[in-house]
């Protein structure tokens, strides 16, 4: 298949952990790099955000990055761009009158609408996944979310006409059902992990000295939803433990950002400053020694749409304690590859702590467990297999299963 990835925020070459830079970006590259090295002729396109940036940049694998002039050729943060989709829309029109691809597979609610723009024109089928919903931000962030006033309602519009909806977990099904998208119209499809770079033992060279006896990690974009707080304040029930926090800019630039200097006040204020190191953006080759250097992840978001984090964890062998949220309902199976507790509860997160803490061999088999389940359901050869199952059905206009991976 010719496939088009429309992906307007989220460039598979970004670097991750800056605020708009996270698991969406590394679902459209993997995905994208997969489905090309299976013969598919893939080529992703994002908003052009630099001058120095060339038209096309090709991945591992085969596949292609278009930068799509749209708006001012600079960084904008994501929730004002809505403003140039139509823009966007246009060029994919144009691009697509020219050369047609089998397939549009949009990522993100404005990846949507330009999809639709430049799609339909032209009869071509399109897929929409889109990795959060606005409904689920509202609920949590309140007059704090600076979405467009639009989001809602045309993520609605968008998930009423397009070919298929893709979603990446259970409960996002069922938050679709609950704005009139009917679960027949859905199909879910996990995302996945890089089940040979995150593996247990990774050699650890240049991975931070524990300086206490036990240790924690939470990694993500450096954002406040991504629960850092929470952790901090567990961290406080939980003795001769530190935590790490990797994300955001260079270790040297992290406090700069205002949400480094709140965690950190935070945790003078429960006297475990002494206990927490804010790394700052960490290379992704060497995220996997820095998985393996703890004896446990925390993931204690108040909401997640999927979460790949918990997974990049399960892959190294190393267990996960995270809110019983969105993705992490489906990845992290309670009590077998880690434990699921409640959202802002610290107390149930600091038990849940403790007990892994406090059990060596309950980590190792827990670990064992997270590395077998991330092997037989997220690897990203399985997440393409569900995928490419969706685009044949729909290109061929079949019924489609609601459960494809």
């Amino acid at each position: 298949m010719r496939i088009a990835m429309v992906s307007e925020h989220a460039s598979p070459l970004a670097a991750l952990g800056g605020v708009d830079a996270g698991g969406q970006n590394v679902y459209v590259a993997r995905l994208s790099e997969e489905l090309a090295r299976r013969g598919h002729d893939v080529t992703v396109y994002t908003r052009r955000d630099s001058t120095n940036l060339p038209d096309r940049v090709a991945l591992p694998g085969g596949a292609v990055v278009e930068h799509v002039p749209a708006g001012p050729p600079e960084p904008v943060p994501k929730d004002e761009l809505y403003d140039y989709m139509p823009a966007f829309g246009a060029y994919l029109a144009r691009v697509w009158g020219e050369k047609r691809p089998d397939m549009v597979h949009a990522h993100f609610w404005m990846s949507g609408v330009a999809a639709q723009l430049g799609a339909y024109p032209h009869g071509i089928p399109l897929v929409q996944t889109f990795h959060a919903l606005g409904t689920v931000k509202r609920r949590h962030q309140g007059d704090a979310d600076t979405s467009p006033p639009e989001r809602i309602a045309l993520e609605r519009q968008i998930g009423g006409i397009c070919d298929r909806v893709l979603a990446t977990c259970t409960d996002e099904v069922l938050e679709l059902a609950d704005m009139g998208i009917p679960a027949g119209q859905v199909s879910v499809v996990p995302c996945g992990v890089d089940t040979d770079h995150f593996r247990p033992n990774a050699f650890r060279v240049g991975t931070p000295s524990r300086e206490w006896p036990h240790r924690l990690l939470s990694c993500g974009r450096l954002v406040p939803r991504k629960g850092y707080d929470h952790a901090i304040r567990a961290l406080a029930e939980v003795p001769d433990t530190e935590l790490l926090i990797a994300g955001g800019p260079s270790g040297g630039d992290v406090m700069g950002e205002p949400e480094a200097r709140r965690l950190l006040r935070l945790a003078d204020q429960h006297d475990v400053a002494d206990r927490v190191r804010l790394l700052g953006a960490v290379d992704p080759a060497r995220m996997p020694a820095l998985i393996g250097s703890v004896d446990a992840v925390l993931c204690t978001p108040t909401y997640e749409p999927f979460g790949i984090v918990p997974l990049e964890a399960m892959a190294c062998g190393v267990p996960v304690v995270a809110t019983d949220v969105g993705g992490h309902r489906d990845s992290v199976a309670d009590g077998m590859t880690g434990r699921l507790v409640p959202a802002g509860d610290v107390e149930a997160t600091a038990e849940a702590v403790r007990g892994l803490l406090a059990d060596e061999r309950q980590r190792r088999t827990m670990g064992a467990a997270g590395r077998e389940r991330a092997l037989t359901r997220y690897t990203w050869q399985r997440v393409a297999d569900g995928v490419e199952e969706v685009y044949q059905r729909v290109t061929a206009r079949d019924e489609i299963p609601s459960e494809v991976a």
